[in-house]
């Protein structure tokens, strides 16, 4: 059996079920956190903010209407929301440089992780030996958590060609990792 619709988990949630909410969970918290991620650039901070996302998701559900768009654009939208609060709040902070306050980076961004790894050198060779085109989409997809579509608006190109750079460039570093 088919996973259910988003736009049918939403109307559960909003009808009070539960499980709902941790389908619209297991389908869309990769790509949600990809959103907070790329706004605040702090795993932590992303990850609190996929949290509060959840939250309101929780209580604003019957606040979606199909008609006005995708389930998944709302998802992305009451999430980079949350992120954005978390962005301010952070900063009205003042670091104040000592680590044991913990006011230090937690985590590198996510080339950088790989880099660390027995294959990230490779990968970030493979990556760079890539027509900045189909980089360029890959990291938005994979880095940034941007959908297809979302990639798209950013460059101010057609889907079928974002979809077509983003294929070329993936099919090209399965080769070079090969």
């Amino acid at each position: 059996m088919s996973e259910p619709t988003l736009a049918v988990l939403l109307s559960a949630v909003a009808a009070g079920e539960p499980s709902a909410l941790r389908g619209i969970y297991q389908q869309q918290s990769l790509r949600l956190f990809g959103v907070a991620n790329a706004v605040l650039r702090d795993r932590d901070q992303a990850a609190d903010a996929v949290h509060n996302a959840f939250l309101n998701i929780a209580r604003r559900a019957g606040q979606y209407d199909p008609a006005r768009g995708a389930a998944e654009a709302w998802l992305a939208a009451v999430t980079r929301y949350a992120a954005l609060d978390i962005l301010r709040a952070r900063g009205r902070e003042m670091p104040s440089d000592d680590p044991a306050l913990g006011d230090i980076p937690v985590e590198p961004e996510a080339l950088q992780l790989l880099e660390g790894q027995e294959n990230g050198t490779r990968l970030r060779a493979c990556l760079q030996s890539l027509p900045e085109k189909n980089r360029r989409g890959i990291v938005l997809a994979f880095v940034h958590g941007l959908s297809h579509p979302q990639i798209a608006a950013q460059l101010e190109l057609p889907l079928g060609t974002v979809k077509a750079w983003i294929r070329r460039g993936l099919l090209s570093l399965r080769d070079c990792m090969a």
